[in-house]
């Protein structure tokens, strides 16, 4: 395998986790909820999934099991945010605090267990083409969900009804709730995808990334995913290019220490933090012409009596 080949192997490992939350989180915030409890939702997916799948034995529950966790957390939030009308940016951050302290519970018998990796799929005759073959056609399973979730939430949104009333919602609840579409309802369903797919990239970190359990191994990667969707402008194919991009410099980080570039390993380390705040630096000085935030978006909505 040549050194570029491998390279983009790891980035496309590297950006997948990320796609999948950011694409979940852009669902969440296109209804009119924020929802900063992603990184929560990210590792006690990735501690349930890899428990449950050292249990089970099973890879395939243990995926489940993470989407599964993400949605509970996820449903908490609901309760909290959309049931009780909770300060959003609070409740997130809370929500966030449970799920560190939450995944340390579940995750401190497995500590240091180790299964195999998720097993990849390669596709007949094209995961032989040169260069491309091993990088697009032999993936595993959740990387290509991964592709086709961009696909579908893109489709959802732009080309359903469904989708245009979601974002109606988003854009004005009140002239939703007037038109007698279910508010509520609608957000709580958003906000339900969005937590299983943070617990589907959670679970991708420690079923497949990894692929291991230790606390914090999501290392601020919910965080990230927040900002790929500004990043993004609401846009779900946009999303796709913005994990790849945070993809490649964590990559770049790995790859700076492995050949001693002489750089501090902490600098390093923060690069992809580094580049978020860049990010979101041009991105509000080239606020124009942009696509804005859904309008309702972190206003709580409470239907007349």
């Amino acid at each position: 395998m040549g050194m570029t080949e491998a390279i983009l192997l790891t980035i496309i490992t590297a950006a997948t986790p990320l796609l999948i939350a950011a694409l979940g989180e852009l669902v969440v915030e296109r209804s009119g909820v924020l929802n900063l409890g992603v990184e929560g939702m990210m590792i006690v997916g990735a501690a349930t999934g890899f428990a449950a799948a050292v249990l089970t034995g099973s890879t395939l529950v243990g995926v489940l099991a993470g989407i599964a966790a993400g949605m509970i957390l996820a449903a908490i939030f609901a309760a909290l945010a959309l049931g009780l009308a909770a300060n959003q940016v609070a409740t997130g951050l809370a929500l966030t605090i449970l799920g560190i302290g939450l995944s340390g519970l579940i995750g401190r018998d497995f500590v240091g267990a180790r299964r195999d990796p998720l097993a990849k799929i390669a596709v007949p005759w094209l995961s032989d083409l040169p260069m491309v073959g091993k990088v697009l056609f032999a993936q595993d399973p959740i990387v290509y969900a991964s592709a086709l979730l961009a696909v579908g939430v893109w489709w959802f949104l732009w080309k359903t009804r469904a989708g245009l009333v979601l974002r109606a919602v988003g854009e004005s609840h009140g002239a939703a709730h007037a038109l007698g579409y279910p508010v509520l309802r609608i957000r709580l369903l958003a906000v339900l995808f969005g937590g299983g797919c943070a617990g589907l990239a959670g679970a991708y970190l420690s079923l497949a990334y990894t692929p291991f359990w230790s606390p914090g191994m999501t290392a601020g990667r919910g965080w990230i995913a927040l900002a790929i969707v500004v990043f993004a402008g609401w846009l779900p194919l946009r999303a796709v290019i913005g994990a790849y991009l945070f993809g490649g410099v964590t990559v770049l980080q790995l790859h700076a220490q492995a050949r001693g570039w002489g750089i501090p390993s902490q600098a390093m380390s923060a690069l992809p933090y580094l580049a978020t705040i860049a990010v979101l630096v041009v991105i509000a000085l080239r606020r124009q012409g942009e696509a804005q935030a859904p309008a309702s978006l972190g206003t709580p909505f409470v239907p007349d009596r």
